[in-house]
């Protein structure tokens, strides 16, 4: 902006110079950047999964080699992030795949003339349930799974009833 003099009193109407304001944009909300997809960001970006893996075999091999604890921690931990962030993706895909093949059921029964239903979350959530209890049982943890599980329910049993002091 052009200075002014202080000694003279500040014209009424004066030109004012605008400044253009710079405009930051989120691409997460913003519409410009288009509408997220799972399926489609999940193939474009299919390539960064042999990058991982890669990644986690070099983790391996370090781990095997490394003498310094804090450094061999710091690699356990990173190896068992990968492991977790790869499992819960499997999780999630397995998710999809599931959701996927009831929308194609749906689809099908409509194109018979029937009426489509929708399972509730609570049904979902079953289905879920008895699949990865018929896994469990594929690969013989069921025994082992259902013991932890009772464990925990007796827990939860025995902190609800009341102590022996208050009777």
């Amino acid at each position: 902006p052009l200075e002014m003099s202080a000694k003279k009193p500040v014209p009424f109407l004066r030109q004012v110079v605008s400044v253009t304001k710079k405009v930051h944009r989120d691409p997460r909300f913003d519409d410009l950047s288009g509408e997220y997809k799972p399926e489609i960001f999940m193939k474009t970006y299919s390539f960064l999964d042999s990058i991982k893996k890669q990644e986690k075999e070099m983790i391996q091999k370090q781990l095997k080699k490394c003498r310094n604890v804090e450094q061999k921690e710091k690699l356990q931990q990173l190896l068992n992030r990968m492991t977790q962030q790869e499992q819960a993706q499997k999780k999630q895909q397995k998710l999809r795949e599931r959701e996927l093949s009831l929308k194609r059921q749906q689809r099908e029964l409509a194109k018979q003339g029937k009426k489509p239903f929708f399972l509730k979350k609570s049904e979902k959530r079953k289905l879920e349930l008895a699949e990865k209890y018929t896994e469990l049982k594929r690969s013989g943890k069921l025994e082992n799974f259902l013991n932890k599980k009772r464990k925990r329910n007796a827990i939860k049993d025995k902190r609800r009833l009341p102590s022996q002091k208050n009777l």
